[in-house]
């Protein structure tokens, strides 16, 4: 064996090794302190913590309902704060914006540092930002997969923007609560985005839904709470095939007794949670049609749906073989044989929501107690149904 005398010995440390060496110990290192010291012992040393971060929220972002300082007053982050820190993180996939209410179109000029690299971008409540900065984000970044944009100032000009120059990564886009969104928007963000996903045009009041028409079988979520949905907008956000989330409760107006059959027509079969709550006009032809053509429906939310009456509770019952969750609050028309009518179908069913209904008599709540053991009442009334929105923002 070859003897290494002391003098040969060669001494090293871990400031000689190699960046991506270091990038591998940092990307390891689980605790919060040690990811935040790190950069705190050279020069070198924040450089490499630098290009590993992956993304950046504030602490105004509406993201953190956990935060404990939400009650505290927090920095407004301004068009100089975002540049410095851009320009330090360039590396970046996601990036949350969301409540940096002082931010314009002009501070959205900073994202030509992660550019090309940014895969979400949320920007909500951002007042500021309207078509301008869209079409800037449109230019730098050309691989979003999430933008969520609730309540901008943001047209269907810069929606169309931004669906030509994201196409081909676009995945989910929130819009929710931007009035100066229409039916056009909607058609330009569904025909050219053929990989999109979800969306999300929640109080968008000058949307129909028309705009859905002969849209991608990848759509597989949509929130349409509260927008003025006509029979044929609801026939085009289910036209691809591929629904498997459907939320068009609140106040619509244009929807009458049968205006949501096609829903039942076998183009939704892949439904899976639809949310009709203060659908209030739906009658009885409509929720026949649901029952039988949508199979695989597991949540189904009919709470304030008055014009539900025997025939319509009856078809729950005897086609919604799949229904795990039933929701019937304040029901005006959910009487003892509607309810018989489900006690004695939906074999798999586990909660059923209940209260507020006039009709209903305690002896036949008791009968459906004693028949039906493995089913759950609950009196709470559940506004929010189906998976999370944050769910599909995962870039």
């Amino acid at each position: 064996m070859e003897n290494v005398s002391e003098s040969d010995d060669v001494r090293t440390s871990i400031i000689h090794l190699p960046d991506d060496c270091l990038s591998f110990i940092f990307q390891r290192l689980d605790n919060l302190d040690d990811h935040d010291s790190f950069g705190l012992t050279c020069h070198r040393f924040l450089n490499i913590q630098n290009i590993n971060r992956r993304s950046l929220q504030f602490q105004c972002s509406l993201s953190l309902l956990n935060s404990p300082s939400l009650s505290q007053p927090t920095l407004a982050v301004n068009s100089d704060h975002l540049h410095r820190l851009l320009t330090r993180f360039q590396w970046l996939e996601h990036l949350s914006l969301s409540g940096c209410t002082v931010l314009n179109d002009s501070s959205l000029a900073s994202l030509r540092y992660p550019g090309a690299r940014l895969h979400s971008l949320h920007l909500d409540c951002c007042y500021g930002v309207s078509d301008d900065g869209i079409s800037t984000v449109a230019s730098f970044c050309p691989n979003l997969r999430v933008v969520s944009l609730y309540r901008c100032s943001i047209s269907d000009i810069g929606l169309e923007t931004l669906a030509r120059a994201a196409s081909l990564a676009l995945r989910c886009v929130n819009l929710s609560y931007c009035p100066l969104v229409s039916d056009f928007g909607v058609k330009a963000l569904t025909q050219a985005c053929l990989q999109i996903e979800s969306v999300k045009i929640s109080n968008c009041k000058s949307i129909t839904g028309v705009g859905f028409i002969n849209s991608s079988p990848t759509l597989s979520y949509v929130d349409a709470e509260s927008c003025q949905l006509e029979p044929k907008g609801v026939a085009g956000i289910i036209s691809g095939g591929g629904v498997e989330f459907l939320n068009i409760s609140g106040p619509v107006s244009y929807i009458g007794k049968d205006g949501l059959v096609p829903i039942g027509s076998g183009v939704a079969s892949r439904l899976r949670v639809l949310n009709l709550r203060m659908c209030r006009t739906v009658g009885d032809e409509s929720i026949k049609a649901i029952a039988k053509g949508c199979p695989l429906l597991q949540e189904w939310n009919l709470a304030l749906c008055h014009e539900v009456r025997v025939e319509g509770w009856e078809a729950v019952g005897k086609w919604c073989c799949s229904l795990k969750r039933l929701h019937v609050n304040r029901c005006r028309n959910l009487c003892d044989q509607g309810l018989l009518g489900i006690r004695r179908g939906c074999k798999n069913l586990r909660i059923l929501y209940m209260n507020g209904n006039a009709r209903l008599t305690s002896t036949a709540v008791e009968m459906f107690k004693l028949h039906r053991g493995d089913v759950t009442l609950r009196s709470e009334e559940v506004m929010v149904i189906g998976p999370d929105w944050r769910l599909y923002t995962r870039g």
